[in-house]
């Protein structure tokens, strides 16, 4: 999807600069987060390299995907802490929605397995104490940094060697998007993250999206404390989060309003949402074995993404039984421990290739835990969803797509057995989920240009144009002149009318 306002001849232009390639190549340093958050950014620093710009790529030692696979230069550092720490912390991380559902700022704060967040906000540290690799990125005068804000690592890095930046990011945690980009977020129709709600809120869920926000800002500050010590220490003086974020050249935001509700957006916030969907390929043997096999029922996905690896006996027998009660083929993709009741239907596998199986005609229904690549590749390919949300976004996006009749949304606490047999039949059955996907699948691809293409032309703007600080509203550079301020000289006459607040409470 385009920013608004494109117009024809503008998106034109930019098919024909990707066309034509980068007259000048540039130098350009990345800055990513380890996990699935990778996975995409990956694709946009691949072709970046293609057209010829030196591409360095700063990540610690201890990873799980970062930089491998690709060719550009790749520097690492050491980190106070090991792989074995590292996956230890995010299992707990992970199990814990099997355990209770995290609904607020405010829990996620109190949860006592967010530790992995600290190690990931602490690679900064590690990375100035190398000095060597330092004074190498001092040296090499890039024309931007290329990031993912989740640690925070790569704001600091920009901040400090003063270098034009663009994020790349699903969202922004908490109230930081709206601040960093002096974008108005009134309560009265845009949710708050976490809150679960859609925009057509009733009058006690805009009491609870005001609550919510205020709740952020009278607690994010504490998720992000050793982010900010970090940052602090670095750059030599007290910093907030408003410091790292409000730097920001250029945000690239995997999201598109087929999924995510409209919204005031600013010139310098562009939506990429979709950028994960490919064309699919042709599938591996053993999969397209599956697929005939299936008959006329066809074949259901079920994937809880690479971060649950195992189930709750009790929850993962609960699953196998409503699989079994359906006449589709049901590829499960799960490491964990197989369920002693798993039916005759259900096919166990590590991996599969699941934007290729959503893509095939005999997909009837996508099992998913609502993360934002399971969600576009089920929009891009019109596939009806059952989601099953854990933690994070996931809440947010399985109400929205819920909100459009695309799927149903199960709490994974609470749901039995039934809930689930019952919710896959309806996606599969009642034509009306179909064509709500498929409606949203046509939508989201009547764009003038790629996401892809779209995300590396900007990127390459702001190299070219130092930042392009015309894009950044002018209440970053004078202090007063926030979101519902009142800066003026002189005295107001008293007949001035009253302005009505930037963040309406009720309309």
């Amino acid at each position: 999807m385009a920013p608004a306002g494109w117009t024809g001849p503008l998106s034109l232009c930019v098919c024909l600069l990707l066309t034509c390639g980068f007259a000048h190549a540039g130098k350009l340093l990345v800055v990513p987060m380890d996990g699935s958050h990778w996975f995409t950014m990956q694709s946009v620093v691949e072709k970046l390299v293609l057209r010829g710009h030196e591409v360095v790529v700063v990540r610690p030692e201890v990873s799980w995907q970062l930089g491998r696979s690709l060719n550009c230069t790749v520097k690492t550092y050491s980190t106070s802490y090991t792989l074995e720490d590292q996956d230890r912390e995010f299992m707990a991380f992970a199990n814990d929605p099997w355990k209770r559902q995290i609904r607020s700022i405010f829990f996620l704060l109190v949860s006592p397995y967010t530790r992995i967040f600290d190690l990931f906000f602490s690679n900064c540290r590690s990375l100035f104490k190398d000095k060597k690799l330092v004074e190498y990125l001092k040296e090499t005068s890039f024309d931007a940094v290329f990031l993912d804000p989740f640690d925070t690592c790569g704001l600091i890095v920009a901040k400090y060697f003063s270098l034009p930046s663009v994020v790349f990011s699903r969202g922004i945690f908490c109230h930081y998007l709206e601040e960093g980009a002096q974008c108005p977020a009134p309560l009265s129709y845009v949710p708050r993250g976490l809150s679960g709600f859609s925009d057509a809120m009733t009058f006690k869920e805009r009491v609870r999206n005001h609550i919510a926000h205020l709740e952020e800002h009278l607690f994010c500050h504490y998720f992000f404390k050793t982010a900010l010590e970090v940052a602090s220490e670095i750059l030599q003086t007290p910093v907030t989060a408003y410091d790292l974020f409000s730097h920001t050249s250029v945000w690239l935001l995997r999201t598109d309003f087929v999924l995510d509700d409209p919204r005031p957006v600013m010139p310098n916030m562009v939506f990429i949402g979709g950028i994960n969907c490919k064309q699919g390929k042709p599938l591996p043997k053993e999969f397209e074995a599956y697929i005939n096999a299936s008959g006329e029922h066809g074949v259901v996905i079920f994937s809880l993404g690479s971060m649950v690896s195992e189930i709750p006996e009790k929850k993962a027998m609960e699953i196998a039984d409503a699989l079994g009660k359906i006449p589709q083929t049901v590829l499960w993709r799960y490491t964990g421990t197989r369920p002693s009741n798993l039916a005759n239907n259900t096919i166990l596998v590590k991996w599969l290739p699941q934007n290729d199986l959503l893509g095939h005609p005999k997909t009837r229904a996508f099992i998913t835990h609502s993360g934002s690549h399971g969600i576009y590749e089920g929009i891009c390919n019109g596939v009806p969803m059952v989601m099953m949300p854990l933690f994070g976004d996931q809440m947010d996006n399985a109400k929205r797509m819920e909100t459009k009749g695309a799927g149903i949304t199960l709490n994974v606490l609470e749901m039995t057995s039934e809930d689930l047999e019952n919710a896959l039949k309806a996606v599969i059955n009642d034509k009306s989920y179909k064509e709500n996907i498929m409606r949203l699948s046509s939508l989201h691809k009547d764009r003038p240009v790629e996401p892809l293409d779209l995300a590396v032309f900007w990127v390459e703007f702001v190299m070219r144009h130092k930042g392009a600080p015309h894009l950044r509203p002018a209440a970053h550079r004078a202090a007063g002149l926030g979101n519902g301020f009142l800066s003026v000289e002189g005295r107001m006459p008293l007949s001035t009318p009253v302005l009505e607040p930037a963040y309406p409470f009720m309309t």
